[in-house]
């Protein structure tokens, strides 16, 4: 694991919020642990047949979730897709995996994370509703749970994947 790169586990007693924006951390933090010390090479390797998802692929996507969940359903901006601003693939974070894109991918993950923060830390409550036009009303309760279970499943991915490329294990 990257020495400073710290995942702190979420408080055994807290109120809502707190837990809420706490075990999202963590697992942001996992899938990020997770890559650690994989070159781009690793990244982009195909390890766990029949399946053609990758590190990298995993990475893009949630940053590619990031941005849809916080950014666009509900803070209803109108920020273009990280991952693809034309629209032209929307499998764009599993399809294009280029070994200079894997040089960047963790730094854009880590920023589409702190602009995702940011928008939960502007909202009034967990009530608050989203305000995208092109999705269903949905709480920032519901958001953020929803992004808790995408993160768990898709770390789950990464240990498989991680395993098969060097054997690094971890929880």
């Amino acid at each position: 694991m990257a020495p400073g790169l710290v995942r702190d586990d979420p408080p055994l007693i807290a109120d809502e919020a707190t837990a809420l924006s706490a075990w999202l951390d963590f697992h942001r933090t996992t899938l990020q642990q997770k890559c650690e010390g994989l070159s781009a090479e690793q990244m982009v390797r195909k390890s766990v047949p029949p399946s053609a998802m990758t590190m990298l692929g995993l990475v893009r996507h949630m940053t590619g979730v990031e941005w849809w969940w916080f950014e666009h359903v509900f803070a209803g901006e109108s920020t273009p897709d990280p991952i693809d601003p034309t629209g032209e693939d929307p499998q764009a974070e599993w399809h294009v995996l280029d070994l200079p894109i894997a040089d960047t991918a963790l730094d854009d993950f880590a920023r589409q994370c702190a602009r995702s923060r940011g928008v939960v830390d502007a909202a009034v409550s967990l009530d608050a509703l989203s305000a995208s036009a092109d999705a269903p009303e949905r709480d920032l309760r519901w958001v953020i749970v929803h992004m808790i279970e995408e993160y768990a499943r898709h770390n789950g991915h990464a240990d498989l994947l991680r395993e098969c490329i060097d054997g690094v294990v971890g929880d």
